[in-house]
């Protein structure tokens, strides 16, 4: 385990239904909620949950097979059913699906070998983020004097 294992991010309201989130490395992202003029194109939280999700199994496929080759395609959707009901609001049926490709070649034809390995490896233990969704975690909110 590495000596600082603590991660954060900082969220803080820009606006009615907008927010930013930075991390300590001082990048930064905008979500929230669409605002009533007009259509908005932001991600929500929700959205972020599932990027998280996808982007983490992604990065660990990407190193295992792309020390190989280089993809031609790489993607990875990934889905789930928002519902409301006596456990409050959540997620459920989430799936995550690749679609990737490499060019012909031997270099190609162990990436592809790879591929399941990886998809199984970041599934059962390497995605940070699906594993805390799989195993369950507490969340612990407090409030701060301002």
């Amino acid at each position: 385990m590495s000596e600082n294992s603590e991660r954060s991010v900082t969220v803080e309201r820009i606006s009615s239904g907008q927010f930013v989130a930075t991390n300590a490395r001082g990048g930064s992202i905008s979500f929230g909620t669409s605002p009533d003029s007009g259509p908005d194109t932001g991600f929500t939280p929700v959205e972020l949950f599932l990027a998280a999700i996808g982007g983490c199994t992604a990065v660990d496929v990407d190193v295992a097979t792309g020390r190989h080759a280089e993809p031609t395609q790489f993607s990875v959707r990934v889905t789930g059913d928002k519902i409301s009901d006596d456990l409050g609001n959540r997620m459920t049926n989430l799936e995550v699906t690749f679609t990737v490709a490499f060019p012909d070649g031997e270099e190609a034809e162990r990436a592809r070998a790879i591929l399941p390995r990886a998809v199984k490896a970041s599934h059962d233990r390497l995605c940070t983020v699906s594993r805390t969704v799989e195993t369950g975690t507490p969340v612990t909110t407090t409030i701060a004097d301002a």
